[in-house]
């Protein structure tokens, strides 16, 4: 007997629900997380997205991708998988772990969103974590020889920090001046939108403990210097490089922290009564040389653009990764974008709040979801890094509550 044809298929919406974070906090022994575990950093944002949306029922959750740069350790055992299970969600439901450094929650929101979209699954959970303190970038990981005995590519393309600086070299119009400047603004904006009740509805409270001080409870972000001074900023040693332009006041930290967020198809978020925090439009991931890895959000761009259809003056609202000024600095100047375009970071950035690397993607889609809600008026904006190795990632996103839809 045949079997009955096959039925068609058609791409389904995909929307982003929720997302949630933990404080982030200082990587070291010093920092509010350095006896925390990294995957209880997770378990901690699953367990808050499942508490802040009760219509959605536990089995209906399809997936669970959980990134991390640093796949050791607590970070290790395929984290989605063992997360989902150490946060209660039934043992039905399956999951995974991804690494695209940088860009690794990035990674997990636009894979389980290309599953949903195809009609694998309903509703996916997605996120990243980094425990820096407890796992250093590079830890343990055993670069293949060829990499420098064949000058596969420049060795300075394996320490971030010296990839910004040959971004420096590359644009001689980057100076030093300008990155302080835009560390300052980020630092800035962030200490406004902190006061002004921006930055903190998305936090998840983390119980952390220490063998000298007992427990405690994370309610705020550790690395944010509004002290900040661009005096201050132009007397900071330039580790990298002698006489160089990078430093710790204008590029990200070393930080501790986690992420997640619910994706669903549209149907199936109305149907649940879930919010729509914003829809998915397009994505980005593009290969550039990996020693100015800095540039990568501009071919991404520019690729996500093409795909949809869309021209960067169609974008509204950018959040863009601050793992380095200059990174950002290249991005805006390449698309003639002012460096203080109150479109830019509106509430600050990683220069700011930190980088907990493969978690940051969900963070700059969570204030971008946010934002939306505060601003009809724009109706597509976009969220880009930059990553480690020579790669950029951008996602592009639509507002649904953009004034035009309204009747």
């Amino acid at each position: 007997m045949s079997s009955p044809e096959r039925r068609p298929r058609s791409l389904r919406e995909v929307v982003f629900v929720d997302g949630v974070r933990t404080p982030f906090g200082k990587a070291g022994p010093a920092g509010i997380y350095a006896e925390t575990r990294a995957d209880d950093l997770v378990v901690r944002v699953i367990r808050e997205l499942l508490r802040r949306n009760p219509a959605l029922p536990a089995d209906r959750v399809d997936e669970v991708a959980i990134a991390a740069t640093t796949q050791i350790g607590d970070q290790g055992l395929t984290l989605g998988r063992t997360a989902a299970l150490l946060a209660g969600l039934p043992t039905s439901v399956p999951g995974y772990s991804i690494d695209r450094m940088c860009a690794g929650a990035m990674t997990a929101v636009t894979t389980t969103a290309s599953g949903i979209a195809f009609g694998a699954y309903d509703v996916a959970i997605a996120g990243g974590v980094e425990h820096m303190g407890r796992h250093p970038m590079g830890e343990g990981v055993d670069p293949n020889p060829r990499i420098v005995s064949e000058k596969l590519v420049d060795p300075s393309a394996l320490v971030m920090g010296s990839t910004a600086e040959n971004l420096h070299d590359r644009f001689p119009h980057l100076t030093k001046e300008r990155a302080d400047a835009f560390a300052l603004a980020s630092q800035q904006k962030f200490a406004k939108a902190l006061a002004n009740g921006k930055i903190g509805p998305e936090l998840v409270p983390v119980a952390t403990r220490s063998a000298e001080h007992g427990w405690g409870v994370a309610t705020v972000d550790e690395p944010p210097r509004p002290q900040t001074t661009l005096e201050g900023l132009g007397t900071l040693k330039t580790p990298f490089r002698p006489h160089g332009h990078v430093t710790a006041g204008n590029a990200a930290g070393l930080n501790d922290g986690a992420t997640g967020c619910l994706l669903a198809a549209e149907d199936v978020a109305l149907e649940l009564g879930l919010d729509v925090g914003m829809r998915l439009v397009g994505y980005g991931f593009v290969g550039v040389e990996p020693e100015v890895m800095g540039v990568g959000p501009v071919p991404s761009t520019e690729r996500a653009l093409a795909r949809t259809g869309l021209t960067i003056d169609d974008i509204g609202l950018f959040e863009l990764n601050e793992a380095f000024a200059v990174q950002v600095l290249a991005f805006l100047d390449h698309f003639g974008i002012a460096d203080d375009d109150e479109r830019v970071n509106p509430w600050g950035g990683a220069i700011a709040v930190g980088h907990p690397l493969a978690s940051s993607g969900v963070r700059l889609m969570t204030q971008l979801s946010r934002q939306f809600a505060e601003r009809p008026d724009v109706r597509y904006g976009l969220t880009a890094m930059c990553v480690g190795l020579g790669m950029g990632a951008t996602v592009i996103w639509e507002n649904p509550n953009w004034e035009g839809f309204q009747k």
